[in-house]
């Protein structure tokens, strides 16, 4: 079921996993995602499966149907999809960036699976912004802010 925009959690100072103004949704993956991916619609699906089903980021064509970032790790077939839920907008905790990646950096996804880089007006046809960093990259995750296309 989709999550409601019309309540809104406003207590600030709350333990890492209550998400002001974020948005969780559930979908399905036929493959692997790792936790943190940033993850695009399946276009390999048919009909109405391609807006239910997700994968990482895709380093091809295709990269500008992302919707958000992977909360966890999940690893699917397509005879038994699993489910994995995407935060579709709002803060993230750990999302997958480029090294050097600086806080405040408009983000847009990568020729590398699952993560974002540096957005950089006129240089990813396509693509657009799909969040930005709230912290510098550590170990190729930052905190960052999903901007929701979903």
């Amino acid at each position: 079921m989709a999550t409601s925009t019309l309540v809104q959690f406003l207590q600030a100072g709350e333990a890492g996993d209550t998400s002001n103004r974020g948005q969780v949704e559930t979908f399905l993956s036929a493959g692997t995602i790792a936790s943190g991916d940033w993850v695009a619609l399946d276009t390999t699906q048919t009909g109405a499966n391609k807006a239910l089903f997700v994968v990482s980021t895709p380093a091809t064509a295709g990269r500008g149907n992302v919707v958000g970032v992977a909360l966890g790790a999940v690893t699917g077939t397509a005879a038994a999809p699993a489910q994995v839920e995407v935060v579709i907008g709002g803060y993230i905790a750990v999302a997958k960036v480029a090294a050097g990646t600086t806080a405040a950096s408009s983000l847009t996804t990568s020729a590398v699976a699952g993560t974002a880089v540096t957005y950089a007006t006129g240089t990813h046809t396509g693509t657009g912004p799909c969040g930005v960093a709230l912290t510098g990259e550590v170990g190729g995750f930052a905190e960052c802010f999903v901007y929701s296309r979903f």
